[in-house]
C-alpha cells in the first residue's frame, strides 16, 4: 500500500498545500478515533470554504453496516449539515484511497476535489485497482491529488494490521493444545 510516485498518477492530477496537510492532519486524527474502536483507520473530513462540513472514520464493524466507510460517513454529515446532498465546491480529504462505492458516492455528491493519502492497491478505484474518475461517461468530474502525508498514512495503516496479525498469532498460541 504504498505510493511510489506521481507518475502513477494522471494528467487530471492536482498539487497539494500546507492546507491540504493540515487537512490531512486532521483525516488522520480520525482514523484514530475509528482504530480506537477497532476499526481499520481510515478518516476522512470535507471542506467547503474553509470550514469543515463533514467528517467520518471507519464504522462498518462497530456499526454492523457494509456502507459505513469514512467517506461515506462523512458525506452523510456534510449533507445534513448543507441540507443538500450535493456537495458543490467542497473537498474531501482521506487517509486512504477510495473503494468504488466510496467513488461513486463522491461523484453524486459531486465534490469539486478528492485529496488522498495513501493507495489501496487490492480495491483502490482512483489509481490502484481502477482509474473511476479518469473515465468521461460520468455526468461529473473531480479533481484528485494523492500522497498527501502519504507515509504516515501508509504507517498508520501498516502498524494496525501489523498489530491485527500478531493478535491473531497469540491468539492461536494460546488456543493451540499443548
Amino acid at each position: 500500500m504504498s505510493n511510489t510516485g506521481q507518475e502513477h498518477f494522471s494528467q487530471r492530477d492536482i498539487t497539494f498545500s500546507a492546507e491540504d496537510s493540515h487537512w490531512m492532519n486532521y483525516a488522520l486524527q480520525l482514523a484514530e478515533k475509528g482504530e480506537a474502536m477497532g476499526e481499520v483507520p481510515v478518516g476522512a473530513v470535507i471542506v467547503q470554504d474553509g470550514n469543515i462540513i463533514g467528517e467520518g472514520f471507519n464504522q462498518p464493524i462497530s456499526s454492523h453496516d457494509p456502507t459505513a466507510h469514512a467517506e461515506i460517513i462523512a458525506l452523510r454529515q456534510a449533507a445534513m449539515q448543507v441540507q443538500n446532498y450535493r456537495l458543490v465546491g467542497s473537498t474531501i480529504y482521506v487517509t486512504l484511497e477510495p473503494c468504488t462505492m466510496c467513488v461513486g458516492a463522491l461523484i453524486h455528491a459531486r465534490l469539486a476535489r478528492l485529496v488522498f493519502g495513501t493507495t489501496e492497491p487490492k480495491a483502490g478505484a482512483v489509481i490502484s485497482k481502477s482509474r473511476l474518475l479518469d473515465n468521461n461517461y460520468f455526468n461529473h468530474r473531480i479533481d484528485y491529488a494523492g500522497g498527501v502525508l502519504s507515509d504516515r498514512c501508509q504507517h498508520q495503516l501498516s502498524q494496525f494490521f501489523a498489530r491485527r496479525r500478531q493478535e491473531k498469532r497469540n491468539q492461536k498460541f494460546i488456543s493451540s493444545p499443548e
